[in-house]
């Protein structure tokens, strides 16, 4: 059995990780870079990661960002905690102006559809997602603000439920 999952689940519980943000995102970047999002450091400790490409809401580029996804049902739920920041990070403001949007999951892209979950559905999420990664609770407090939560459903699985 890896240690390492408990241990990150652990560490990502300190409010002196929060600190070391730009490191980690710099990090992660060069490695999903080197090795063609293969490896990530979320990936090295035990722990589900994916690489979400969606469209700035401004400039209409593309926009990725590697992060630790809550693996649920058929899809994927994604916490925007930005580190305990107190503003939302770039890519949930644009996820909710366009929900179209691609995943890479171990080298294998992936084209999604997000859906911002709210209301009593948020809470059971909440629930979840805490137990799976407890450190989304201290930078729940640390941000101020309730942390909007994402459910990625594959496009396939969109198509199947709608025809």
């Amino acid at each position: 059995m890896n240690p390492l999952p408990a241990l990150a689940r652990a560490l990502g519980t300190q409010p002196w990780v929060m600190k070391l943000a730009k490191v980690v995102v710099w990090v992660d970047h060069r490695l999903h870079r080197v090795f063609r999002g293969r490896v990530s450091l979320v990936g090295i400790a035990g722990l589900p990661s994916l690489r979400l490409t969606a469209t700035g809401r401004k400039s209409g580029l593309p926009r990725s960002h590697n992060l630790l996804y809550f693996p649920y049902r058929d899809g994927f739920v994604l916490v925007g905690s930005n580190w305990g920041r107190p503003q939302n990070p770039a890519w949930t403001i644009n996820l909710r102006a366009n929900p179209e949007a691609t995943i890479e999951v171990r080298g294998k892209e992936i084209p999604v559809r997000a859906t911002l979950v709210e209301g009593e559905g948020y809470d059971e999420l909440w629930r979840r997602v805490v137990k799976f990664w407890p450190g989304y609770e201290m930078e729940r407090v640390a941000a101020g603000r309730e942390l909007p939560i994402f459910l990625l459903t594959p496009e396939t699985a969109t198509r199947n439920v709608d025809e």
